[in-house]
């Protein structure tokens, strides 16, 4: 017995098996708590309850939805909205960061200086009080239409929100997209492989040239099965009711909410993509200059490739912080997934538990799935041994 109590394996696992114990012990506590609370409710632990009626409306929805439809749908048009503002975010921050962040080496002292004063102001101040800047003093203080029943297109800007001409689909647009996705997935292979061409048999490579054909090859082959054109250019209107109709219109909470998650998300991701470009060795570039490249093909094709590896496991933080971020639209009213489930659904059910549970599983889930796709990016831009 004494010479197992000296043994530090055994300590080991009699450390690690008391602490689980611990936390199976505190679990269990509060799961007592929680079904004595809910019995003294007459309510049982579940998720049954996203099969009633819901009998409250969402203002902006991109599947369809009424009052009459359950729980489970309302939750799933709150996902939705979020899924649009995280996916839209991320395009928008990246490519704010990356032209920010490669401005702020630039040789133009005024470029240089403002990226430098988007970095340090929009990073230094509150993203909830940056939120409340975009909503309160710019998209709901924008003209109103009933004091500019005259306002002409084809862009209005106006405290309803914002309406810009779009795409509308023509029939036969599911076509169309079908033979797009194979010619750009053909355009994807044949550019690899011309790449391949031209470093191990030193012949010209022309990815473009046949990616573009492969893309060219597929859109003649839609056109010809549809004869017609898979979309038209449709203009936003004012009705005679002063109702904006056509076009994409964003609400005033949308574009609020994007605007501040882009450009806030977008100064940090501005430093990382600075770090990345200073810590390419100097030779790179300068090498790159005696070649005879332009310092924009120099970047785009010997700094980026060699940055990335220090650009993306920095960056996969940001894409987080802006998911998780965008549960701050409650701040301003836009029915995300947080605000649909924390708010109407909670308060009517008074199931609080359950609707954390919900909440938590979703943004874990998000994050999860962005955390394993940078995971798999970050692998691909490594340095492989041979």
């Amino acid at each position: 017995m004494i010479k197992l109590l000296r043994d530090d394996r055994f300590w080991k696992i009699a450390g690690q098996a008391i602490a689980l114990i611990l936390v199976i012990a505190v679990a269990a506590i509060l799961w007592d708590n929680l079904s004595a609370n809910y019995s003294q409710l007459g309510i049982a632990f579940g998720f049954d309850f996203l099969n009633s009626q819901a009998s409250f409306d969402i203002g902006e929805k991109v599947i369809s939805y009424n009052p009459e439809n359950s729980y489970r749908q309302a939750y799933l048009v709150g996902l939705v909205n979020s899924l649009r503002v995280m996916g839209i975010g991320i395009i928008l921050a990246t490519i704010a960061g990356l032209t920010v962040g490669i401005s702020r080496l630039s040789d133009n002292w005024l470029l240089r200086t403002l990226a430098g004063l988007y970095v340090e102001i929009i990073r230094n101040t509150p993203l909830l009080l940056q939120l409340f800047f975009w909503y309160f003093a710019v998209f709901i203080s924008l003209p109103k239409v009933e004091e500019n029943q005259q306002m002409k297109g084809p862009i209005y800007l106006t405290n309803r929100g914002i309406a810009v001409p779009w795409l509308a689909t023509l029939p036969g647009w599911e076509i169309w997209f079908i033979l797009l996705a194979i010619g750009f997935l053909a355009a994807v292979l044949l550019w690899q492989w011309r790449a391949r061409v031209m470093i191990e048999q030193a012949q010209p490579g022309r990815q473009l040239l046949w990616a573009v054909g492969a893309i060219a090859l597929s859109a003649i082959s839609a056109f010809m099965l549809t004869r017609n054109l898979p979309f038209r250019l449709d203009f936003p209107h004012l009705t005679s009711e002063l109702q904006l109709e056509g076009g994409l219109k964003l609400t005033p909470e949308f574009a609020a909410l994007v605007t501040g998650l882009s450009l806030y998300t977008g100064s940090y991701i501005a430093e990382i993509v600075r770090a990345g470009i200073q810590s390419v060795p100097r030779g790179q570039s300068e090498a790159a200059k005696s070649l005879g490249l332009q310092s924009g093909i120099a970047m785009r094709l010997v700094i980026l490739p060699q940055a990335l590896r220090v650009i993306i496991p920095p960056l996969t933080s940001q894409y987080l912080n802006l998911a998780k971020n965008s549960s701050l639209a409650v701040a301003i009213a836009y029915p995300d997934v947080y605000f649909v489930v924390a708010s109407p659904t909670l308060n009517q059910t008074g199931r609080a538990i359950e609707a954390m549970l919900i909440i938590m599983v979703t943004y874990l889930t998000i994050s999860l799935i962005i955390s394993l796709f940078m995971n798999w990016y970050n692998q691909t831009v490594q340095l492989k041994e041979r």
